[in-house]
């Protein structure tokens, strides 16, 4: 058919009964052979001689599908915007329509035409309701990417009202309350229980929201499982026994993420691709994230000894780059955050499996074999949190040293800050503001004459609603001030005039937090029992200042309170940061090279002996059930003085019910 004259094109298509699966077998036939331009003309020439057929409308989406490969969007919009008009019940053409309209960069417009398509009353019946839910997804992304989370908020609540299983939706839902400070965060509705909600939010948002490390691990292993299955068929590249010899060569290190690029990840690794000791091992970059050219991304590529970029590659076809490449280690630095390809670990491409730096806490899966921290951030009594065996450096967190400072130094008046009041300050994003934290830092402004706490800018909305919280607790509103965003060497340069960092939990801060310690701004913080709780307190002690990382939230305010009216003692930890900056744990990027090449190389040793370590998966679905239990608005787990007994006692109560196996972690199968 492809090779098919005009004419006799023109006598089928004007040929009385010619239907529309005519002209679909037709031009498919057209385009598959190559010739997609004649194929767009059939459609052209059957709507024409076809004018009231019935199912006009879907001769015109298939029309405006072609156009659009062909480049012309213009008129592929004008295809659908006709198939609107005939049929304003198709809803196919408002999805793809308003997706068009977004590519133009006609972003409102394109969230009008998916509200029109979602408003629809044929939403009601059928595929309608599909159609709906991928219109609202469709705005709900849009909106995000626009930084309107109020706007997007909504569009989540009506999709998740139409579905409350789509559990991506549930964790957007979630996230993007966390972000706008909208207490309580977990907000139920007619249609979805609070343990619904729960059970969709992503690990990195529980992480935020919980200090319950048994809670986040059951929602990790459960997070992997939904998002990450693989089929027998799709282990092609598996080399998870593959031997490791080493005669005559280096093993063969590689990294995979989506943020070596501008990014607080590519800020952290930047240097370490330079000081990675070349004897040693054999660095590969694997690139999975957002198109990007900036200074990061061009130094990390310079800087590493391959560098592959795997994002036009499917999980099997970068699963098989990896496998060809003999990779021995392979590092995730993504684990559960954005544009992560943990289904590529899950073909098991090289024979050892690593979780370091891009995700503070477990995998929950099964492939994941080690996970790198630090004799803080993961003490041997907390290694019951984890699927993975726990392997150590000085200090988990790389930084660079040639990060570049902005010599101009705004004053506390062009930053909107008293000249003369202490200043605390937190640039954490808002998502890790909870309640709690804010009940203690208004606490603390109303015992520090003065004072002012420093924020980073979110949006106007979240911005007022921050305000008003601190009025509602009795501390003048202005006294919250937001620090705009700016380039980061900018940033670097105006937090000299901060005096104390106060650091968030559960989830603290860590690039922020290095961040601060390089300018010589004091970081206090609570370290709790999960990852993202603990990796400040890492960051404070590595940089010399152990008596700010403290135990409780009364010790947090009496310290804050302490500093705050006491300039001279801010003074002196300032001073202590600056003559440590040099030789300090945290900044020493060489140490920390080597005792990572230290550890690649102890890993592999103890394949070598058949010692890899096997991920303890055991009863984590009954874990999560009791986590999801326990939780409540009013509790902050990181205060509960006894997690592993309340847990005990609710796994007791299940096993009497229905018999649990020990696992090796909290249960040993006592009682029924």
């Amino acid at each position: 058919m492809a090779d098919l004259d005009t004419l006799e094109m023109l006598s089928k298509l004007t040929a009385d009964g010619c239907s529309l699966g005519d002209v679909i077998t037709l031009a498919s036939n057209l385009a598959t052979g190559g010739q997609p331009a004649l194929a767009d003309q059939a459609y052209k020439i059957w709507i024409k001689f076809n004018p009231d057929h019935p199912q006009l409308c879907v001769a015109l989406f298939n029309r405006s599908v072609l156009q659009a490969a062909l480049g012309d969007s213009v008129a592929a919009a004008a295809s659908l915007e006709q198939a609107i008009q005939i049929n304003p019940e198709f809803m196919p053409a408002y999805v793809n329509l308003g997706g068009l309209q977004e590519r133009a960069g006609l972003q409102e417009l394109a969230i009008a035409t998916w509200e029109a398509g979602a408003n629809r009353p044929i939403v009601l019946n059928g595929m309608g309701v599909s159609y709906a839910f991928t219109c609202l997804k469709q705005i709900a992304r849009l909106l995000g990417e626009m930084h309107q989370p109020a706007r997007a908020e909504l569009a989540l609540q009506r999709a998740a009202d139409i579905d409350p299983k789509a559990m991506d939706v549930i964790g957007q839902l979630v996230a993007t309350r966390l972000s706008q400070c909208k207490w309580p965060a977990v907000q139920p509705t007619e249609r979805l229980s609070r343990e619904t909600l729960l059970n969709g939010v992503n690990p990195l948002s529980i992480a935020a929201y919980s200090d319950d490390p048994l809670l986040q691990l059951g929602a990790a292993n459960q997070f992997i499982e939904r998002e990450a299955k693989t089929t027998p068929e799709q282990v092609r590249a598996d080399r998870r026994d593959a031997p490791i010899d080493l005669a005559g060569r280096r093993p063969r290190i590689g990294y995979i993420s989506s943020d070596l690029r501008d990014h607080a990840v590519g800020y952290l690794m930047a240097e370490l691709f330079e000081v990675h000791d070349k004897a040693k091992v054999e660095v590969f970059a694997y690139y999975c994230g957002p198109e990007s050219s900036d200074g990061l991304n061009t130094r990390i590529r310079a800087a590493a000894e391959h560098f592959i970029d795997i994002r036009p590659m499917s999980d099997d076809e970068a699963a098989q780059r990896i496998a060809d490449d003999g990779i021995d280690i392979l590092v995730d630095v993504n684990g559960h955050t954005r544009d992560a390809r943990t289904a590529v670990f899950a073909r098991r491409p090289a024979p050892i499996l690593v979780n370091w730096l891009g995700y503070p806490g477990t995998m929950g899966s099964d492939y994941h074999h080690y996970i790198v921290g630090d004799p803080w951030i993961i003490p041997p009594e907390m290694e019951l949190y984890y699927s993975e065996a726990v392997r150590r450096i000085p200090c988990y967190q790389p930084n660079d040293r040639r990060r570049i400072v902005a010599s101009d130094v705004p004053t506390r008046t062009e930053a909107g800050l008293p000249e003369d009041g202490f200043v605390f300050c937190c640039f954490n994003g808002t998502q890790k503001i909870t309640p709690h934290v804010f009940d203690r830092w208004m606490e603390i402004l109303k015992r520090t004459s003065g004072s002012v706490l420093w924020l980073l800018d979110s949006n106007p909305e979240t911005n007022a609603r921050l305000r008003d919280a601190a009025e509602a607790r009795g501390v003048d509103r202005m006294r919250l001030v937001f620090a705009p965003k700016m380039p980061n060497a900018f940033h670097l340069a105006r937090y000299r005039l901060a005096d104390l960092f106060l650091d968030t939990t559960p989830y603290g801060a860590h690039t922020t937090a290095s961040d601060a310690l390089w300018m010589a701004v004091p970081v206090l913080t609570w370290s709790g029992r999960s990852f993202a709780s603990r990796v400040c307190g890492s960051l404070v002690r590595s940089a010399g200042l152990p008596e700010l990382v403290v135990d409780s939230a009364a010790a947090y305010v009496e310290k804050a309170v302490e500093i705050g009216s006491d300039r001279a003692r801010a003074q002196a930890l300032r001073a202590t940061l600056e003559a440590n900056r040099d030789t300090c744990v945290l900044f020493d990027m060489d140490l920390l090279a080597d005792k990572l090449e230290t550890l690649y190389g102890e890993m592999i040793a103890e394949y070598q002996a058949g010692l890899r370590p096997q991920p303890n998966l055991a009863n984590l679905a009954a874990y999560l059930a009791v986590g999801l239990a326990l939780d409540r608005d009013e509790r902050e787990a990181q205060a509960e003085p006894d997690l592993h007994e309340v847990y005990r006692r609710e796994l007791a109560r299940r096993h009497a019910v229905k018999a649990i196996a020990p696992d090796g972690r909290l249960w040993e199968g006592q009682g029924r």
